[in-house]
């Protein structure tokens, strides 16, 4: 289809109008895995309860056929050695407690308005069995109600031979589901975290994560609010964090991440540890300076490609990139805002921005930015960034990479990475 385009700078603004809108093609997120893999499953051969008490122990109903059930006041400890899908409800409150689960089976865990605190470790801790592989089993988690999960600031517990990395920690992969909302606050470690994918499909889950990484025998943990290693995917519902530790994310992972619907707000406030902006409070030797185990507070970060194709999405981080990948970065639709102090929206790879509303706000550096090529395609896109030497719009073109605008609306307050490729003319003025 023949398209038109108009181009209007004003005050260092570029202003490109496109008559028509491109078509979109949405693409499915994840590891390969069909969708379905992402639905909730509650069916089971098996229903355990567990209710937890500010008063007296903890009562678990349901055990037996290889799952035994271990309580030590409010500490529950459940393995499962058998055959069966198990559904676990969960009840009741209690300030110093757990749920721990080893599981050689996929199971779903329903938290009907629980109250959990541990000030030991994880208030929900998954397992796979010990010695056997792909230890890792999924689990389905139900919001029904309102539930609140809380970590120590020590985790005292932890084997040394286990992960635990959350106040919600799963060594399989998470699926979130159910009406009601969960409300997790993290002093340890991080919020949610699992060593697998997750995936939101709908609830209310709001993380407060004050968790601090720290160095330990030269390795630093690295904390967030919700942290996937694999694949993170969100559908539906509302993901709320904030996060005031120093060097922590709101969401991260090892791999990549789709943002298909829901709303989702960050806000990180903490700072920067090591060489990206500041020593440890105190000293003791962890200052700033070339350190490997550097670590920057960002709002978004994943190591992989990062897709957004529907929802809203809202960032705002203090002293570092508002959302970055370290792969690609693909917006197709939705509604993203970035704020920060470094690059708002940056990527390693190519950027591409095909459709959406995007605004990309950065009070110290560029808005938008990518070491590779940047398109925009289609889509509003509101660039603003420091001024010069920093940019609204930074392709890598030192690497050889450019800027293609070649349709959309779009907005600069700043520069323009030089040689940019218009696919028309352009007005612009200085006032």
């Amino acid at each position: 289809m023949q398209k038109f385009f108009r181009f209007i700078v004003l005050a260092g603004v570029l202003l490109l109008a496109s008559c028509n809108k491109d078509e979109i093609t949405t693409v499915v997120a994840g590891d390969g895995e069909n969708t379905e893999n992402y639905d909730i499953d509650t069916t089971a051969d098996r229903t355990v309860t567990v209710a937890f008490s500010t008063s007296g122990d903890a009562v678990v109903g349901g055990a037996g056929n290889g799952i035994t059930a271990t309580v030590d006041g409010n500490d529950v400890t459940i393995t499962n050695t058998g055959s069966q899908k198990v559904f676990y409800s969960l009840s009741g409150s209690t300030n110093d407690g757990f749920l721990k689960i080893y599981s050689g089976r996929k199971q779903s865990i329903e938290l009907n308005g629980v109250s959990i605190t541990n000030t030991r470790g994880a208030a929900i801790n998954v397992q796979g069995l010990p010695d056997t592989p792909n230890k890792g089993k999924r689990v389905d988690l139900i919001l029904n109600g309102s539930s609140t999960l809380a970590d120590g600031a020590t985790y005292s517990l932890t084997p040394s031979d286990e992960d635990e990395k959350a106040a919600l920690f799963s060594e399989g992969q998470i699926v979130v589901s159910g009406s009601g909302s969960l409300t997790v606050s993290a002093s340890g470690k991080s919020g949610i975290a699992t060593d697998d994918w997750l995936c939101i499909n709908d609830g209310t889950i709001t993380v407060n994560s004050s968790s601090k990484t720290f160095v330990s025998n030269g390795d630093t943990t690295k904390v967030s609010g919700v942290k996937a290693k694999d694949a993170f995917i969100i559908s539906g519902g509302a993901l709320n964090i904030t996060c005031s530790g120093i060097g922590a994310k709101g969401i991260s992972g090892d791999s990549i991440a789709t943002f298909a619907g829901g709303t989702v707000n960050i806000t990180v406030t903490g700072s920067n540890f090591g060489s990206s902006g500041g020593g440890w409070p105190g000293g003791g030797g962890h200052g700033g300076g070339n350190n490997d185990n550097s670590v920057a507070a960002k709002g978004i970060k994943f190591d992989g490609n990062i897709e957004i194709v529907g929802g809203k999405i809202t960032v705002v981080a203090s002293n570092h990139e508002g959302i970055e990948s370290k792969g690609t970065l693909t917006v197709a639709g939705g509604e993203v805002y970035s704020q920060s102090s470094d690059d708002a929206i940056n990527s390693a790879g190519d950027m591409t921005i095909s459709g959406g509303y995007v605004c990309a706000y950065s009070t110290g550096n560029d808005g938008i930015d990518a070491n590779g090529n940047i398109y925009l395609q289609g889509g509003v896109v509101y660039a603003i960034g420091k001024t010069s030497p920093e940019m609204a719009i930074d392709a890598n073109t030192e690497g050889g990479k450019k800027l293609y605008i070649q349709g959309g609306t779009i907005i600069a307050l700043g520069n323009l990475e030089s040689g940019a490729q218009l696919s028309q003319a352009c007005y612009q003025a200085s006032s």
